[in-house]
């Protein structure tokens, strides 16, 4: 049937795959409630798309512009602070040599340990000025999740500390790859190598399951693929928003706000999108690799 043109004519919606991140993007445009609603209503092939859009739009229109933000909340010393660590500052036994990786409250970046070993690895610190008691505990939490898990396709934690003021960090193993959707794209790879991939995938997730992580944020920029001597492996991973099941991750107390979505709109579950009453448990990993897995099919 090719592809059907969206209200506006900026976005285009594919007839046999249904593109929410494309609907989305053409309907927080369309600023009329009853316009907007009726574009929904066209291009959505079932309710429970419909819905799904409709509360993720619900979150973006609650959320204030940063223009509307104060001015002067970012202080000189913020300021110096970032401007410590950058390429070529020393954190602990580490010396940073470039970013690759900024997420809501931490920042990735390759650096070389100098004791008790040499090696290299990606390291990632509580950014300037996020270092409140909510953040520090999510921080502690992914910390202690990566901890926990010991499986060859979940990135190792190896080392952690604080900064000289006072942010926590932590060294992980160094994942050199790209997302599983963009590698198997690029080696062209057939449907019975894509799915030989996701099933390690899947066990990757499992074992966090046994482990009693739910990861909540199952997304290609989070699936890597690494090659080790010529052999494809499969890395998951930030577990940034990772949740505990019957134990804590951290002394901290990890509190989501009311009304705060965690996770990636785009590929989480329908409990997690809608806000609703009912909490999470592994089945969203499960929704969330399903998604994953229609993308890398």
């Amino acid at each position: 049937m090719g592809e059907e043109s969206s209200r506006n004519g900026n976005e285009s919606v594919s007839a046999d795959r249904f593109d929410e991140e494309a609907v989305f993007n053409e309907a927080r445009r369309i600023v009329d409630p009853g316009q907007r609603a009726l574009y929904l209503q066209q291009v959505c092939p079932d309710g429970q798309i419909r819905a799904r859009i409709e509360a993720l739009l619900g979150v973006h229109d609650q959320e204030p512009s940063f223009l509307n933000s104060p001015v002067g909340a970012f202080d000189l010393a913020t300021s110096e602070a970032i401007c410590a660590e950058k390429p070529g500052a020393t954190v602990g036994p580490y010396k940073l040599r470039e970013q690759i990786g900024e997420g809501g409250f931490g920042i990735v970046y390759v650096a070389d340990q100098s004791k008790p070993v040499r090696r290299r690895v990606a390291l990632k610190i509580i950014k300037p000025g996020m270092d409140t008691r909510d953040v520090i505990a999510r921080f502690e939490a992914e910390r202690q999740a990566l901890a926990l898990m010991d499986h060859p396709n979940i990135a190792k934690i190896l080392d952690a500390g604080t900064t000289e003021g006072g942010r926590p960090y932590f060294a992980m193993e160094l994942v050199h790859g790209i997302p599983i959707t963009e590698f198997c794209d690029q080696q062209r790879h057939s449907t019975r190598e894509r799915l030989e991939l996701f099933v390690d995938v899947c066990r990757a997730v499992q074992h966090a399951h046994q482990k009693g992580i739910i990861h909540r944020d199952l997304k290609p920029s989070n699936v890597m693929v690494t090659m080790h001597d010529d052999r494809s492996v499969i890395k998951v991973i930030d577990f940034g928003v990772a949740k505990a099941i019957g134990h804590k991750l951290s002394e901290r107390t990890v509190y989501t706000a009311y009304g705060q979505m965690v996770g990636s709109p785009l590929y989480m579950s329908p409990e997690q999108a809608q806000l609703s009453g009912l909490d999470v448990d592994t089945r969203s990993d499960i929704y969330s690799l399903g998604v994953l897995l229609g993308l890398v099919d």
